[in-house]
């Protein structure tokens, strides 16, 4: 994870954009100005962001150009993040809709899960440490738009040569490919990557997994050359231990604390008799091993749902702790939820106002690589609280914070650093409080280079 010297917004603009291919050495430029104007001012409209007409001008041509696409902004940030990778990390992928509004006019966008509603479908790929639960960045991502036409209906064996919305999974596995061959990853996933063709990517590609079982139906082989359905495998294997789980309360059911049972089991996954796709049939790939760990509630409360979970891995169950390791591995996947809430609801993604999609799409790359550098910033003061903070923090900043809220000595260490500017975000730090948010974090930020800004004015006029 880079430090917060490299989050500093001009060294972070050139870092993740600089080397940008958008078709002339000049566009580059422009965009890390505009990368750097977005990340002062994360949540603010492209006119606020750059403050005068010129450049406000200059970001509105610099989009409108052909080779300044999606994927020609995010790619400097997606090599930067694979580049640095030399261990274990979890790559936890998921989709999410960003939406422009009910019937939009606007050209280029798609329908949504809501027919009535239109814009994109992101699908994100987030690098994590394995160990230490720290944010590398994004390792790929698509941006991709559902077409507003019904599709026809084939028989089932042309269906093969249909591409499937599905497929994104697999393809975005597929680009998270680290240059150091050490570099170990396992894809975290929920119900949706519960399909074949992504495990058939996970295989040829000789990476580790941990998704969601969506369904208990699905006939498996067992050790012994059997088929029988998961849940029936699932019933027969042995406990390995047990645990306690914190549930929430919620409109069904109290808060409690929840007493679950492990189980594991290897098995064997075979190749559906139908929906396989071209990925598979070209690999004539027809079963994949695999094991599988269940999370069950022994004694559910009346009228309360049992707590279930069914975690496929390509991970080691041998004993209670690894069968725990690869449950505490799922449990991170709210990693990515996490980004895709601090893109819309932090920097207001859904807000923009360019009037096609293709001009949209660069702007909301930008967002991305913005949204992981956010949660970079939250991340520090929970790995590394004790860091002094001269190490990490520009002295200018320090200094520039240290004005602002009169203290009478030094800030020390990052997490005293990071809550004193949360503090300019109204975070009020008091005992119940617990640590503060990516939200309040970044208000603070906000207010902190806007105080920079006038500092150095001030000292130019000086």
């Amino acid at each position: 994870m880079p430090s917060l010297r490299e989050l500093e917004p001009e060294v972070w603009s050139e870092l993740q954009f600089g080397t940008s291919r958008l078709g002339d050495e000049r566009r580059t430029r422009r965009l890390v100005r505009y990368a750097r104007q977005m990340a002062e001012k994360p949540d603010a409209s492209t006119p606020r962001q750059t403050e005068n007409w010129a450049d406000c001008k200059a970001a509105y041509r610099l989009f409108q150009q052909e080779d300044v696409t999606f994927e020609a902004v995010t790619a400097v940030h997606y090599r930067h993040t694979l580049d640095s990778l030399s261990g274990t990390y979890l790559v936890i992928s998921d989709t999410t809709e960003i939406d422009y509004g009910y019937q939009s006019p606007r050209k280029g966008l798609g329908r949504l899960t809501a027919k009535q509603r239109r814009g994109f479908f992101l699908h994100s790929a987030l690098v994590v440490d394995a160990e230490d639960g720290q944010i590398m960045g994004v390792g790929a991502q698509e941006l991709f738009t559902r077409s507003s036409q019904k599709r026809a209906r084939v028989h089932r064996v042309a269906c093969r040569k249909r591409p499937s919305e599905a497929e994104v999974w697999g393809r975005v596995i597929d680009r998270v490919q680290p240059i150091n061959a050490n570099a170990k990853l396992i894809h975290v996933c929920d119900r949706g990557a519960d399909n074949f063709d992504v495990f058939a990517h996970l295989q040829v590609k000789n990476d580790s997994w941990v998704i969601r079982a969506a369904q208990l139906t699905r006939k498996v082989r067992q050790s012994g050359g059997t088929v029988a359905k998961l849940g029936q495998v699932l019933d027969a294997a042995r406990v390995l231990g047990t645990y306690q789980v914190y549930v929430a309360a919620n409109r069904k059911q109290k808060a409690r604390w929840a007493v679950v049972e492990v189980r594991a089991a290897s098995i064997t996954l075979l190749r559906p008799r139908e929906g396989s796709t071209a990925f598979v049939m070209d690999r004539d790939i027809r079963e994949i091993e695999s094991n599988v760990v269940e999370v069950r509630e022994a004694d559910p409360p009346k009228g309360s749902p049992p707590i279930r979970w069914v975690l496929y891995t390509r991970e080691s169950v041998a004993n209670f702790q690894a069968a725990v390791r690869v449950i505490e591995y799922y449990e991170r996947r709210s990693g990515v939820e996490e980004y895709h809430k601090c893109l819309k609801t932090g920097l207001q993604v859904e807000r923009r106002q360019y009037q096609s999609g293709d001009r949209l799409e660069p702007v909301i790359g930008v967002t991305c690589v913005q949204a992981a550098r956010l949660l970079q910033l939250k991340e520090v003061a929970r790995t590394a609280p004790d860091t002094p903070a001269r190490r990490l923090v520009p002295r200018e900043w320090l200094d520039v914070l240290r004005k602002i809220l009169k203290r009478p000595r030094p800030t020390q260490t990052v997490r005293e650093f990071i809550r004193a500017v949360a503090s300019l975000g109204g975070f009020l730090g008091r005992k119940s409080d617990g640590e503060p948010g990516w939200q309040t974090i970044w208000h603070g930020v906000d207010t902190l280079l806007m105080a920079i800004r006038g500092y150095r004015a001030a000292l130019k006029c000086g």
